[in-house]
């Protein structure tokens, strides 16, 4: 990567300044006070500030609670608290602290932890971070958008081999609970050829920050990530405000030409965390609780992520899927928006077959285009046979399929063995892209037939 500073990443930086002087010029001395409490939501009279602008309740003891705006109703402003209201009550003064939402960014947050404001929290110290960069960002104009020709490698022989993904693409992972998306993304995080990873850890469990960091990312791959946390605990607002965070840096990094891996995980918590925004100020339930704002600010986040003039930001979004219904909402709009989705099959990962994805029901919409055609279509010969073999499952377990009845049954049977092994990898395993190119000619390529009696046989065992 070179060290030149180029015309995009100049850009950038003014923009930056000039967010800062614009912060500077707004009318920071503005204040209101607290006349309703309802729920979470606080009420705030005489208190003209904009949607997203940072607050402080003045609550007794000289303590102040910071909260962000999030809408209007009878001529109150809605601000919802980062923090418990106890203590809050009726005529407390409300002070306006910032009406622009920035994030530092720079070099510095390499390696580090942060939570959803950009502060530190890995006891580390601060982050000398020279510039300020938006939250609230337009994604890159569609007619600039560089198109995705090349392969992003993911050391992952499954998805680099039958659902391949390009650079500066958008795949959602999704799944139930407890079915491997987080144990997928740590191996995204140790494997992936990328310059930056950005991790984005929304509504986790608190235990599962320092397991992530300890076990799946690594001292190799903590030196290249920054990872934003919002733990389950914490308010709707930093849950929400954590995805921007994450993606503000990622589009930091990507306008100084890197090419940049985002993770979020999940999108479906930062869904529930908007819900639970717009319900509290008043916003009617749309489809299964969510308001119908929620729907709109998923395009306005994913559609940042990307290919540009200068780097690339290639995302990978877990969705968790209530119920395993993939029609449920936010599953059934996020497929809608991303470039492809891969799917964890709760049925594979109860038989011990990791990474637990389902081809069959995994897409890849920019594979055609990073590919060559004899990868194209060797990944297609394994989709044939995995299709095939699945349709006639249920006859082979009983015996009551005859070798020879339909040829492309014969070969999914002939290849069975060799094709779970292409696809299962341990989960400390790294694959190369040129040796998984190998063994995809290897696992694809016509030899000599092997007798269809002993395949059967051991199919029927395999069942």
């Amino acid at each position: 990567m070179s060290d030149l500073i180029n015309p995009s990443t100049m850009i950038a930086n003014r923009q930056h300044d000039a967010f800062e002087r614009v912060a500077r010029c707004l009318p920071a001395a503005l204040a209101g006070s607290v006349v309703r409490l309802e729920g979470l939501v606080v009420g705030v009279a005489d208190f003209p500030a904009p949607v997203g602008a940072q607050v402080a309740i003045e609550t007794a003891a000289a303590r102040e609670l910071a909260g962000e705006v999030v809408g209007f109703r009878d001529d109150l402003a809605l601000v919802y608290p980062w923090g418990a209201v106890d203590g809050v009550r009726y005529g407390q003064r409300v002070r306006l602290q910032r009406t622009t939402r920035v994030v530092p960014v720079g070099d510095a947050l390499l390696g580090r932890v942060i939570d959803a404001r950009g502060r530190p929290i890995d006891g580390q110290g601060p982050a000398a971070c020279p510039y300020q960069a938006p939250l609230d960002r337009a994604p890159p104009a569609a007619i600039l958008r560089p198109r995705i020709d090349r392969p992003f490698k993911t050391g992952i022989r499954a998805i680099d081999g039958l659902l391949t993904c390009g650079l500066g693409q958008r795949l959602g992972i999704f799944a139930g609970a407890g079915v491997g998306k987080s144990v997928s993304l740590g191996m995204l995080v140790r494997n992936a050829a990328a310059d930056v990873v950005v991790v984005a850890m929304i509504g986790e469990r608190g235990r599962e920050v320092n397991e992530f960091l300890q076990r799946d990312l690594g001292e190799d791959g903590r030196a290249r990530s920054v990872v934003v946390v919002a733990t389950s605990d914490e308010p709707a607002p930093l849950r929400v405000r954590a995805a921007f965070t994450a993606t503000a840096i990622a589009e930091h990094f990507r306008d100084q030409g890197r090419d940049v891996l985002l993770l979020m995980d999940s999108l479906t918590r930062f869904a529930h965390a908007h819900r639970e925004i717009g319900l509290g100020a008043g916003e009617p339930p749309a489809t299964r609780g969510y308001p119908p704002s929620t729907f709109a600010l998923l395009p306005r986040l994913l559609e940042r992520s990307g290919r540009a003039e200068t780097g690339s930001i290639t995302g990978f979004y877990s969705v968790l899927v209530d119920g395993d219904d993939q029609q449920e909402p936010v599953s059934d709009t996020v497929r809608g928006l991303l470039d492809g989705h891969v799917w964890l099959s709760r049925k594979l990962a109860s038989q011990g077959h990791f990474p637990a994805i389902d081809v069959l029901e995994s897409v890849s919409r920019v594979m055609p285009d990073v590919v060559s055609r004899d990868h194209r279509l060797q990944a297609v010969r394994i989709r044939e046979w995995l299709a095939a073999y699945q349709e006639h499952a249920d006859l082979i377990a009983l015996g009551a399929y005859k070798a020879g009845a339909n040829p492309v049954v014969d070969m999914a049977l002939e290849r069975r063995a060799e094709i779970l092994r292409f696809l299962r990898q341990d989960l400390t395993e790294s694959a190369p892209y040129d040796a998984m190119l190998d063994q995809l000619n290897r696992v694809t390529s016509v030899s000599g037939p092997r007798s269809m009696n002993s395949a059967t046989a051991a199919m029927r065992k395999d069942c």
